[in-house]
């Protein structure tokens, strides 16, 4: 494996960590801010973020209509209607449930490169390789016996995953040949310039009196889960393609269940460790090189 590619699977990796704990800031954040005002503050904060390194990276936004119609539809798919669901559902989901439901975006992204041929060829081993995470992460959590919440809230995570995979494919289309903060900005200014008056007028959030961990789970879902991953999510849609990048979604499973090993003295049994063996095979086979590249 070359250096380069090396790089590219450590950053899905960390994206892998990134946004598998943005489910458990949200779990937090909830609890006091209603979802649609926890979104909104979440993308000013990133916004915020984001545009302080454009700043100082010496680099500007494109001002014609084209490029922020590109951003609002990225924005749509990946910013604000995903997120809104799956703040929505984990009010009535737990968030290691919701983990999972939210895993099938690869499912979707290899359905979708079908569709969309001219963006990215699907093969078999990239679907070997779906099925394979498939398979993994109902191991993975066969032995916890998860208990569900509503089934509409279920459902809401589940799409969520779709507008996922959907916004890959998007990403990929409009944004290869634009620097990845540029697009990862955009989405985050026009989702913030949506939900913030919509949570003003839906849910009156200056009757709230959030606690100091409902603002740190935001400022951690923000700066962490939103602007941070939003970049390395637009570089690896380049490097990697839409299916394997969208693998990073399998990943999140075996992550949560080790950072419960070391940090809660969980038990690893069997099931879950042939889990994680078919989470990391699919993974390689949808990260893997074709020969001769690609």
């Amino acid at each position: 494996m070359s250096q380069g590619r090396g790089v590219e699977l450590l950053l899905l990796g960390l994206l892998a960590l990134l946004w598998g704990s943005s489910f458990a800031f949200i779990q937090v954040g909830v609890q006091g801010f209603p979802p649609v005002t926890l979104i909104g503050l979440r993308c000013a904060v990133a916004a915020a973020a984001l545009w302080l390194v454009l700043r100082l990276r010496g680099l500007s936004m494109p001002r014609d209509a084209m490029a922020w119609r590109d951003f609002a539809i990225q924005a749509a798919l990946a910013t604000v209607t995903p997120f809104v669901l799956i703040a929505w559902g984990s009010q009535q989901v737990p968030s290691a449930l919701a983990v999972v439901l939210a895993s099938t975006s690869p499912i979707f992204a290899f359905l979708l490169g079908f569709a969309l041929r001219r963006l990215e060829q699907p093969d078999w081993r990239k679907g070997l390789g779906v099925l394979l995470g498939m398979g993994g992460v109902i191991g993975l959590v066969a032995h916890q016996g998860l208990s569900g919440g509503s089934l509409p809230h279920m459902l809401a995570i589940v799409f969520s995953g779709l507008l996922f995979a959907a916004s890959g494919y998007t990403g990929l289309s409009h944004f290869r040949a634009k620097d990845p903060l540029l697009p990862a900005l955009g989405a985050q200014s026009v989702g913030m310039l949506v939900l913030l008056p919509a949570g003003l007028a839906l849910e009156r959030p200056w009757q709230l009196q959030p606690g100091p961990e409902h603002i740190l789970a935001l400022f951690g879902l923000a700066l962490l889960c939103t602007a941070l991953a939003s970049v390395i999510w637009f570089r690896l849609l380049r490097t990697l393609g839409v299916v394997a990048t969208t693998s990073q979604a399998y990943l999140r499973v075996p992550i949560g269940a080790a950072i419960g090993v070391l940090l809660l003295g969980e038990a690893f049994p069997p099931a879950a460790l042939a889990g994680t063996v078919l989470v990391m095979a699919g993974v390689w086979l949808m990260t893997r090189q074709r020969p001769g590249g690609g």
